[in-house]
């Protein structure tokens, strides 16, 4: 083999390289602490401004949503009025959970449990935006809150 087939070979060989380091780089970078971060706070986004439109106030559930749950929401085997308050609630409490960092795995899991309900008996149609939820959730989950929260300072996994 000449010089210039040996220089052929390696060039594979040196790109992977290259880009090894660069994804070893990236990953210092990122790490796994503010991907749950980032997880974390964009879940709770979704889910906090859902529960902001049911009320007024601090946490006053407006006749609107009542109806929304009675109409187009209606669950099996829950009250309407039941369904309304518990959703409202879940959506308020577990996103201020998730940004906090605090009993994350627990609030990631509510939140997916939802996320299954609304997919199963609300809209079915809607599960690409769904299964991207789901994704943030299981990750969530899986890896936990990261070093950014208060499980970390407070050692619960």
């Amino acid at each position: 083999m000449d010089t210039s087939q040996a220089h052929h070979a390696s060039a594979p060989l040196r790109l992977r390289r290259q880009w090894n380091r660069l994804a070893h780089g990236l990953q210092r970078l990122l790490g796994d602490s503010l991907l749950s971060l980032v997880a974390r706070l964009a879940v709770a986004a979704i889910f906090f401004l859902s529960g902001r439109t049911k009320v007024t106030g601090v946490l006053e559930i407006t006749p609107a949503t009542f109806e929304l749950f009675r109409s187009e929401y209606p669950l099996p085997l829950l009250p309407p009025y039941l369904a309304a308050h518990l959703a409202t609630y879940a959506e308020h409490l577990f996103p201020l959970l998730l940004v906090l960092g605090l009993f994350t795995r627990l609030s990631a899991l509510a939140l997916l449990l939802m996320t299954l309900v609304i997919q199963l008996f609300v809209y079915p149609d809607a599960w690409s935006t769904h299964l991207s939820w789901a994704g943030l959730l299981l990750l969530i989950i899986g890896r936990g809150a990261g070093t950014v929260s208060l499980d970390r300072r407070l050692g619960i996994r």
